[in-house]
Order: C-alpha cells, then structure tokens, then sequence
C-alpha cells in the first residue's frame, strides 16, 4: 500500500465506524466548551463531565464565574485535578473575555491562547468544536495513533498535529481528530491493547509496532 492508499483507508475506515461522532466533552456554547476542555487537562472525560454540571449551575458564563471566588471554583473542580491552576486560569480568563471581548470567546486560535491556562490544544479544540474552523487538536490517542500507523514519527505532538495537517484534506480534520480519538479509546488502547481488534494497525500499522506487538505477545505465552 502507498502512503495515500493507507491514508485513504484509515479515513473511510473511521468513517465507517463513526458516521455520527459524539462529542467528548458536554457543553452548550464556546464558553461552557472552553472551560470543559481547560478542565479536561491530565484529567478524564467522564470526570470532567460529571464536575461541569456542578460548575456550570454556580457560573455558566463569565459573569457569573467572576462573581464566584478561586477559592470557591476550585472546591468545585478539585475531583478533577491540578485544582489550583485550574481555578486561577478559569477566574482569570473569565475576566479577560468581560475586559476584552464583551463576554465572548474569540474565534481566533492565537487570542484564545493569550487567555490563562490555555494552550494551543485547547485553542484548537475550541475553534474546531465550536466555531467549526479547521484545526487538528493532538491529544494522547491522535499521537499514539498517528505514530502506530506510520503517519508520523511521534517525536512530539507538535511535529504529529503537522503531519495529520499535511496528510489528511483540510474539510476532514474536525472530524477526523474526534474519530481518530474515539477509535483509540475503542480499538487501539496504550494499554490491554488488543491487535484483532485493531482492523486499521493491523493492515497499515508501521512495521515495527506490528513486530513489537507479536514479540511481546510470544514472551508473554
């Protein structure tokens, strides 16, 4: 198979099993979808969706959320972890949108990433999520995947997201990076990873992981 050809097939592949792709982090607008993913650094999905309903009923908006104190957001947030920053950078970037941008989250990647605690991934998500702009968010699933297949070299997860960029059509990546993510947490795990299960490493995987996979799986019969 040709680098196009395994492109191709990861693409409709992903297609196939994710027609309608749900979305990980539950939320209503850019600015509940911001805090959700600021939330969702070193932390779970699942955990971070059962904390914003506690959150979000307190402050859905930066209006509310400046009215509440750190101390008060991060006794919210603390079940999802690294509470102390986390707290500060949602007090803070909620008052820079009521200074700078009358409440609202900008459309722009470069202005989102000025705002506290939020990198160039967040950013990304929130552009992609909720304004529909094309951006190609790498998290731990996309690196490993893109690494697995032979898309990239997976040195770091800027070199990665330039890669997926270069690779895939630019309309495909706000879909492409959710189904990419979703099919690592169901077929090709970092751990308990089953390789039957994985259709599309076990046909365009990079021969090395493919080798590595069997000489474990011998050592461990």
């Amino acid at each position: 198979m040709t680098k196009t050809e395994k492109v191709n097939f990861a693409i409709n592949k992903l297609k196939e099993l994710y027609p309608t792709i749900p979305v990980p982090l539950e939320h209503k607008d850019p600015y509940t979808l911001l805090i959700a993913v600021l939330l969702s650094a070193q932390s779970t999905d699942v955990r971070v969706n059962k904390i914003t309903p506690l959150l979000f009923e307190r402050a859905d908006n930066p209006y509310d959320m400046v009215k509440l104190t750190v101390e008060e957001i991060r006794e919210i947030i603390k079940p999802v972890g690294l509470s102390p920053m986390k707290s500060k950078g949602i007090y803070g970037l909620s008052q820079i949108l009521i200074d700078k941008y009358q409440g609202q989250v900008p459309k722009d990647i470069d202005l989102l990433e000025e705002l506290p605690s939020v990198g160039h991934k967040t950013a990304s998500v929130v552009v992609s999520q909720a304004f529909g702009i094309p951006a190609f968010p790498v998290d731990t699933h996309i690196h490993r995947l893109m690494y697995r297949w032979g898309f990239s070299n997976g040195k770091n997860v800027v070199q990665t997201e330039k890669d997926a960029k270069r690779l895939f059509p630019k309309e495909l990546w706000n879909n492409l990076h959710l189904q990419i993510i979703w099919y690592g947490r169901d077929y090709s795990p970092a751990r308990g990873w089953n390789l039957e299960k994985d259709i599309i490493t076990r046909t365009i995987g990079r021969k090395k992981v493919l080798e590595e996979y069997y000489k474990t799986k011998k050592t461990r019969k």
